[in-house]
């Protein structure tokens, strides 16, 4: 079953908030009810399509950890997605998404999309997850 990024980050910091001694059920609700910050970054990367899946599994697992199933859009695309931490301190997760497209035999289209809540105090967690992502991707 694929959840929705609203699913993975309300639980997400509904555990953060019981492994705090807060309510996790009352953070779970609220936290569907904030905004996401999310940013998305399209690239080209100078690898085949295989190597490029690869490549992007690597560095995102490296960013944080597997969250799946998520169900592939087809042969010529494949679909990652990890929660990592993200804001000051690394408290705030941020659900990053890559779908790996299949381009010419020497390239491969990255969408990368990063998602994260929003509360009063903005850190723009998705933005910058994203951005730093790309940077690695891109090297």
């Amino acid at each position: 079953m694929d959840r929705s990024e609203d699913d993975i980050l309300a639980d997400e910091l509904a555990a953060l908030a019981a492994r705090t001694g807060g309510g996790g059920g009352l953070t779970r609700f609220v936290a569907k009810l904030m905004k996401k910050n999310v940013h998305e970054i399209d690239l080209v990367v100078a690898l085949p399509f295989e190597d490029a899946v690869k490549r992007v599994a690597k560095v995102l697992e490296q960013a944080g950890r597997t969250v799946g199933p998520v169900p592939e859009p087809g042969e010529d695309r494949r679909t990652i997605r990890v929660v990592a931490s993200g804001g000051y301190g690394g408290l705030n997760p941020v659900v990053v998404t890559a779908l790996v497209t299949r381009g010419d035999a020497s390239s491969s289209d990255v969408r990368l999309r990063a998602a994260a809540k929003e509360g009063l105090i903005k850190q723009r967690a998705g933005e910058r997850t994203a951005t730093s992502l790309a940077a690695l991707l891109a090297t």
